[in-house]
């Protein structure tokens, strides 16, 4: 049987570059970008989470530690902390892999990491 595609919603925090840094993600999933696209600068990380939660996305940050107490056991929201020492295109590379084998609940109310180690 083969799984259905979801096309996973993504916030990309403020500290992240825009979407048009990740072709594979931007054409696939999709991107809003905190400031870029919803004019967000300097939005406290709770209200951020509020904010995903609010339209069911999944963070994208490096600010692991900050959203880390903010995660939820809920199905509205996730957060993924990526590895400032990944490139950009690592980071295209990585998350479009993650979002492609992960199903519509599996990174909700989650704290996934991306790194640059290993198979993430």
């Amino acid at each position: 049987m083969t799984k259905r595609f979801h096309k996973h919603k993504l916030l990309l925090d403020e500290n992240f570059p825009v979407r048009s840094y990740f072709p594979k993600l931007n054409r696939r999933y999709d991107l809003k970008h905190l400031t870029a696209d919803l004019n967000l600068a300097s939005l406290p990380d709770p209200k951020v989470y509020k904010l995903a939660q609010k339209e069911e996305r999944i963070i994208v940050t490096y600010n692991i530690k900050d959203f880390a107490p903010l995660v939820e056991n809920d199905t509205k929201a996730g957060v993924i902390g990526v590895s400032p020492s990944l490139s950009s295109e690592q980071v295209d590379k990585k998350l479009t892999a993650l979002l492609n084998k992960s199903t519509k609940k599996s990174l909700m109310g989650k704290l996934t990491t991306l790194s640059g180690e290993g198979e993430n």
